[in-house]
């Protein structure tokens, strides 16, 4: 018998060892699978995807955005036909997520009950180190006498590197159509929880793979860990000397350096360093920028550099600070921002959970929510309730506004905010070249702001979307499709080369272009 059988029987009982795993739990346990993991029948998920449906189209102003009624009820009315038996709750989970993904919005959110959740993570069945997303490939990441970094991943537990990406696509919404970040995300964010309501609990992972510059095809056994031990590995990782640099969670949420007499670097890692104008934390933000441009102006800098990788997003008016330097036109967030039903009554209360999946909103918080909403959209009219203008002021340019070349820096993770910002640059900044790949978040509109979160009865399911649909202050460009993020004027991902040589491809790209 050759090698490749060996492995095929190998993988098959493998299989059958983690099926046994995640299915063999004592049913009387008080902490197993088989608890957490509840089977639903098919009248529970039938009528929690009618209550999904309806909850929707009462309160989610974007379900409408890239898709018409007609594909809306279609596709729901498709899912419930096509369940005809009990299912288990992460199958069923499975299955919102393409809902939701399907819908077009990068702020759409779906997790399972907290406790199974919790339990998956006190599991040791976790892969135990770091891979990154290098030119469509999956790259291991780690650092360990295992597996060589830079080696290709062919297959994990018999799937090979292709299937394993499309599998986690549904994890990560986008706004309108574009996947970039399913890309990426699809390696560098899906093998920890994703992997294990995705494929279940395993005690082991066969890895084949290829090492650097090399097609000969091995195979290696690693054992699963904790979370907290890949965690630490995570920390360990070959990238970081690169990756860290552009973390959020690492980094200062804005920071400036000269990198020579004729470019500065202006890094905005985070807009949610302030909750807003009367945040004590927004007037040394506003100091630090108008610092930054003055320092560009006195020392008559040519190129400035904006780095806005990874940033996920924040709060108003940090984002439009910066691009009040860059233009000498007045611009808005936006030129219209809607909700789809009355503030002054939540619709399906009764299923109502809060504002974030991690914590249920008490009666005190509730009712300040709805005093909120009732100010900023005040009359309900023809099935909308239009913003007040007072929270959409116009912002115009400030001095010493910067004249020279501007290279803004994105990725697929600028989402939210950043890529609010993003788009007001594009739109509004005349001598600017963008470098790097699409963004998550959308050019022409988006749904944000005020996120609600419902659980759903039988599942315990919550479903997270953002209620304010907002028109951005985006002019039409012939380079910027319709249902898309902000287009790169270059676009550039990350070389294998770079990866080996500890080098930020995007940046030095755009470094060459300055020489």
């Amino acid at each position: 018998m050759n090698n490749k059988n060996l492995i095929s029987i190998f993988t098959l009982l493998f299989f059958f060892s983690c099926k046994i795993q995640a299915q063999g739990f004592d049913k009387n346990a008080k902490d197993s699978l088989m608890l957490y993991n509840k089977m639903l029948s098919e009248k529970q998920m039938h009528q929690d995807l009618k209550i999904l449906l309806a909850i929707n189209e009462k309160a989610n102003s974007g379900l409408y955005q890239y898709h018409s009624k007609k594909q809306i009820d279609s596709i729901y009315n498709t899912t419930i036909k096509s369940i005809k038996k009990p299912m288990s709750t992460t199958d069923f989970y499975k299955i919102m997520l393409h809902l939701a993904d399907y819908e077009g919005s990068a702020h759409n959110y779906t997790i399972p009950d907290l406790d199974l959740i919790n339990f998956l993570n006190r599991q040791k069945s976790f892969f135990p180190y770091p891979l990154i997303y290098v030119n469509g490939q999956i790259i291991f990441d780690g650092q360990s006498s295992d597996i060589p970094p830079g080696s290709r991943i062919r297959s994990i537990n018999g799937i090979n590197d292709a299937q394993l990406m499309r599998s986690f696509y549904k994890y990560y919404t986008a706004d309108g159509y574009n996947i970039t970040q399913k890309k990426s995300a699809s390696v560098n964010k899906s093998f920890g929880i994703n992997y294990l309501l995705e494929y279940g609990l395993c005690n082991e992972f066969i890895i084949e793979y290829n090492s650097p510059k090399s097609e000969s095809l091995e195979k290696k056994i690693l054992p699963a860990v904790t979370l907290k031990q890949r965690e630490a590995n995570i920390k360990n990782r070959f990238s970081a000397p690169v990756t860290d640099l552009i973390d959020y969670k690492k980094q200062s949420p804005y920071s400036f350096r000269v990198l020579n007499p004729a470019t500065g670097l202006l890094n905005l890692r985070w807009f949610g360093m302030a909750y807003g104008s009367d945040d004590p934390k927004f007037e040394p933000y506003v100091q630090f920028l108008d610092s930054v441009f003055t320092e560009l102006d006195k020392n008559k800098v040519s190129n400035l550099i904006i780095d806005v990788r990874n940033n996920p997003g924040g709060s108003d008016p940090n984002f439009e600070q910066p691009v009040m330097y860059l233009t000498d036109k007045p611009f808005k967030e936006n030129v219209k921002a809607t909700i789809t039903f009355d503030p002054h009554f939540l619709p399906f209360e009764n299923y109502f959970w809060g504002v974030s999946t991690s914590q249920r909103m008490d009666s005190v918080s509730k009712k300040m929510g709805k005093e909120y909403l009732k100010d900023v959209y005040p009359v309900f009219k023809n099935n909308i309730s239009l913003q007040n203008q007072k929270y959409n002021p116009v912002y115009y340019p400030k001095s010493p506004g910067f004249k020279g070349n501007v290279y803004l820096l994105i990725n697929e993770n600028v989402a939210s905010a950043a890529s609010h910002f993003a788009s007001l640059v594009k739109a509004y900044v005349q001598n600017v070249t963008i470098v790097g790949v699409e963004t998550v978040g959308g050019y022409y509109r988006h749904n944000g702001h005020s996120p609600l979160v419902y659980e759903l009865p039988n599942s315990k399911i919550k479903t997270q979307f953002s209620i304010v649909n907002l028109v951005q202050d985006a002019p039409k460009k012939d380079n910027q499709p319709e249902g898309h993020g902000i287009m790169p004027d270059y676009e550039v991902w990350p070389s294998l080369d770079d990866f080996f040589q500890h080098k930020d491809t995007q940046m030095e790209f755009i470094l060459k272009r300055i020489r």
